[in-house]
C-alpha cells in the first residue's frame, strides 16, 4: 500500500492511497490532476472519501465518479456533490482492504469529519481534512472555540505514530506562529529546520504525525505553561482555561503576519 500527496491549487494536497491496482482519493478539489496521476500509474479509482464541503476539497469529485465509476463518502451533515454515501460518528467505511474509522470533528466547518485507519499498514493513518494541521489547525468558519478544541483533542488521543495526513502544505507559516507562541520549545525548532529543509528541495512537509503535533502545535498545547503565558500576553483578558486559551491562540493567528 503506498501513500501520496498530489499537490493541488497554490498548497492543496489530494492524497491518493492504492495497493498497485485500485486507489482512494481523498478530498480532490480537481479532477485533471488526479485523472492523469491515475493513468500514469495504471490504477482504478476505487473511492473517493470527503472531509467537508469547502470547494476546493469538493470541486473535482463530479468528474472523477462520471470518469471512473468510484463510490463517493462524505459528511451526513453538510452539502455534497450527490449521489454519495453518508457517514456520521460511529460508523466505519472499508476501502482498499482497509477499516476507516469515521470521527465527527466540527470547528473548521459544522459537519467536518475525518476518517483513521488504526491497521494501515506502517502505522495507522488520519485523513483529517482542514481540522488539524502541522503546527496549526483550520480557521472556524463555522464552528465555536469549544467545538474545535474538543475536535483536536480527540485527535491528539490517537496514536503517537498516527500519520497526519491534512490537506494544505501549510506547516511553515503555522511554524512562524508556534515560535512565537513557544520560541524556548526546542523540539519546535528541530521540527521547524527539518521542514524548512524539505520545503527548500520542493518536497512536502506532510505527513506529520500525532506525536510530532503534540510536541510542537500550540493548538493541542493549550495547558502548558508556556502557551497560556503567551495567550495571556497577547489578550490579557484569556483565563488560564483551555477554551479561553484556544480562542485567544485562534483568533491571534487568523492576524499573525
Amino acid at each position: 500500500m503506498e501513500l501520496f500527496p498530489l499537490p493541488a491549487f497554490s498548497d492543496n494536497y489530494i492524497w491518493i492511497l492504492h495497493d498497485h491496482q485500485r486507489a482512494l482519493v481523498v478530498d480532490p478539489g480537481e479532477s485533471d490532476g488526479v485523472l492523469a496521476w491515475l493513468a500514469q500509474h495504471r490504477l482504478q479509482l476505487d473511492t473517493i472519501l470527503i472531509t467537508h464541503h469547502h470547494a476546493d476539497h469538493t470541486g473535482g469529485v463530479a468528474a472523477l465518479r462520471e470518469a471512473t465509476g468510484a463510490r463517493v463518502i462524505g459528511p451526513a451533515h453538510e452539502p455534497m456533490p450527490e449521489p454519495l454515501q453518508r457517514v456520521s460518528a460511529g460508523e466505519h467505511v472499508d476501502a482498499l482492504g482497509l477499516r476507516f474509522e469515521v470521527i465527527e470533528v466540527p470547528g473548521h466547518t459544522a459537519g467536518h469529519i475525518a476518517f483513521y485507519a488504526a491497521q494501515a499498514e506502517g502505522s495507522p493513518l488520519l485523513f483529517c481534512g482542514d481540522t488539524l494541521f502541522s503546527g496549526g489547525c483550520g480557521r472556524l468558519f463555522e464552528g465555536t472555540p469549544a467545538q474545535m478544541l474538543d475536535s483536536l483533542t480527540r485527535l491528539a488521543a490517537l496514536p503517537a505514530s498516527t500519520r497526519v495526513c491534512c490537506t494544505h502544505e501549510y506547516t511553515l507559516s503555522n511554524l512562524k506562529f508556534a515560535q512565537a507562541i513557544e520560541p524556548d520549545n526546542r523540539a519546535l525548532a528541530a521540527y521547524v529546520a527539518a521542514c524548512q529543509q524539505q520545503r527548500a528541495q520542493n518536497f512536502p512537509t506532510l505527513p506529520s504525525s500525532i506525536g510530532m503535533e503534540k510536541n510542537i502545535n500550540p493548538f493541542l498545547r493549550t495547558a502548558e505553561a508556556a502557551v497560556v503565558r503567551s495567550a495571556q500576553a497577547h489578550e490579557p483578558a484569556t483565563t488560564p482555561d483551555a477554551v479561553s486559551v484556544f480562542a485567544t491562540l485562534r483568533t491571534w493567528k487568523n492576524n499573525f503576519k
